[in-house]
């Protein structure tokens, strides 16, 4: 418990240091989020600083690395996805940023980046016996074998995707995220599993970004801090082998990830809408919820089957 207090406090205060050195940065840099002009309810958000995912990101890194060392293959690798993945979000924010546009890497680029990274995890996960899967609420496991490997690269291109459309909304991936990993991360503990303490350290990094990204936010994570934040939830439960948590525990993603989808769908059906705009929490945000109340309700309502999850753990 000491390990995982100085772990977490550490990866805090490394968070808060580094996003106190690179907001001043940015502002220089003019590394202002362009918001889109349909989105009304954020039209006094143009221009605020983006990329925090940086900050909070290299904390992870740094401080896992300085705590676990490089001794475990899990350990390792996930730092590497996670950075991986971050530095994917950063083309990603750097083109919008240069172009002034909402444009950044094409879909099919983001894509390919994407199942790239995926597919080292999928292979390190069969290559090492990470073939079977928890069954969520009972104390039963199978094994897959090698239907491990698009199974893991359907995970990560869900999960990434999922995040990074959650966050729309000031502190609405950041919280959520930090209440994942913290579930995830007592899960872990009770199991002595070295990347419990990963899962802390997330927790605390993200946490100390929180207090620049709530209402209204100083700083935005950015792609590079959500698709990244979507690697580290992704390896963190694949390699534990609760692959079949992360709907569960992250359904809050899941339901940012199907209103798209089905808003998409049924739009070019009926050329009608079943949300006055999606992700959901836009729907929301425009019946007059206000952002600090919906980031709430999605932190509170993983907390909630976090808590149920545990319950049955």
């Amino acid at each position: 418990m000491r390990t995982i207090c100085l772990a977490l406090l550490s990866a805090f205060a490394a968070s808060i240091l580094l996003i106190l050195l690179i907001l001043p940065l940015l502002k220089r840099m003019k590394a202002g989020q362009y918001i889109l002009g349909y989105v009304k309810e954020h039209k006094n958000k143009g221009g605020t600083p983006t990329m925090g995912g940086l900050a909070f990101i290299c904390a992870i890194v740094v401080v896992g690395i300085c705590f676990l060392g490089f001794g475990s293959g899990d350990v390792n690798l996930t730092l590497a996805i996670t950075a991986s993945f971050m530095i994917v979000g950063f083309l990603d924010d750097f083109l919008k940023i240069h172009r002034k546009d909402n444009g950044g890497l094409r879909p099919y680029q983001k894509i390919l980046f994407q199942i790239s990274i995926a597919t080292v995890a999928a292979v390190y996960c069969y290559v090492n016996d990470k073939t079977v899967l928890n069954i969520p609420f009972c104390n039963l496991s199978f094994d897959i074998s090698w239907g491990i490997i698009p199974l893991v690269i359907f995970i990560f291109a869900a999960t990434v995707n999922c995040v990074n459309l959650t966050d729309g909304l000031d502190g609405l991936a950041g919280g959520t995220s930090c209440a994942y990993l913290l579930i995830l991360g007592i899960m872990l503990s009770l199991k002595s599993s070295e990347s419990a303490l990963l899962c802390f350290i997330g927790v605390g990094a993200v946490a100390a970004f929180l207090i620049f990204n709530t209402n209204k936010a100083a700083l935005f994570m950015g792609d590079t801090g959500s698709l990244a934040l979507g690697g580290l939830i992704s390896c963190l439960s694949v390699f534990s082998g609760n692959s079949l948590y992360i709907p569960i525990l992250g359904v809050m993603f899941v339901v940012s990830g199907i209103s798209v989808i089905v808003q998409v769908i049924y739009y070019k059906r009926t050329s009608k809408r079943v949300f006055l705009m999606a992700p959901v929490h836009h729907h929301f945000q425009m019946k007059g919820f206000t952002e600090c109340k919906i980031s709430y309700c999605y932190f509170a309502i993983t907390c909630l089957v976090g808590i149920i999850s545990l319950i049955f753990w």
